[in-house]
């Protein structure tokens, strides 16, 4: 007898955009719907040390970014942007890095590495996926396709949720940022940001510090 599931997990791919959103019968909404409009639509300030900090990364990345791989973008820009958006670790929510998570969506199984992830959890355990993160140091990588990678993984925490809820992310290839989100079958992209340039750079800390308002009041009620 064949084990069906050890021969779906055999036949693993990776997904992009267009075969993703094929296969789960996904639609990309255009334009930008109220869901990422409300997300999108907020700004911040930064504190004294925060600016300096904030001068350093831009300034090391618009030097850099160019040669940086992936490795680099993550440890010499991403982390320090992510550490000035406030994200981190508390009591009711868990950040992990390089996490892997699976499941089985319309009989399909799925299984995807996150870069960066927000979700409730204990320890290494992952319990309810809230935000996705993946990046990408080149425009277009024939191993990969960090749009289709993220979609996959919104579909995984769907199926690991069981709410009904929105999902939220972002992605990025080399300077530029991009946030999406997933309300049941429908995912919205936002404009790229360019990660060099301060107003559109602030903008990105501005964006990624309101996903805590709306973990805080809206994901994690009832959960």
């Amino acid at each position: 007898m064949i084990d069906t599931k050890k021969s779906k997990r055999n036949k693993l791919k990776k997904y992009s955009e267009a075969e993703i959103a094929k296969t789960f019968n996904l639609y990309k909404v255009k334009p930008i719907n109220q869901q990422l409009n409300d997300w999108l639509s907020t700004s911040c300030s930064l504190n004294y040390i925060e600016i300096e900090n904030f001068k350093s990364a831009i300034e090391e990345a618009r030097n850099n970014i160019e040669a940086w791989n992936e490795e680099d973008l993550k440890m010499n820009f991403i982390s320090p942007i992510l550490s000035l958006a406030h994200l981190k670790s508390t009591r009711t929510i868990r950040t992990f890095f390089e996490k892997t998570i699976e499941a089985e969506v319309e009989g399909i199984y799925l299984k995807t590495k996150t870069d960066f992830m927000i979700a409730k959890g204990l320890l290494d355990l992952v319990e309810t996926p809230y935000f996705h993160f993946q990046e990408y140091k080149k425009e277009k990588d024939p191993y990969g396709d960090p749009l289709g990678q993220l979609l996959e993984a919104f579909l995984i925490a769907q199926a690991m949720n069981q709410n009904g809820k929105p999902m939220y992310g972002a992605y990025i290839v080399g300077r530029y940022w991009y946030f999406v989100t997933m309300a049941a079958k429908e995912y919205c992209v936002s404009p790229s940001y360019d990660s060099t340039k301060e107003a559109e750079l602030m903008q990105i800390i501005a964006v990624l510090r309101h996903f805590k308002t709306i973990l805080e009041t809206v994901l994690m009620i009832d959960d």
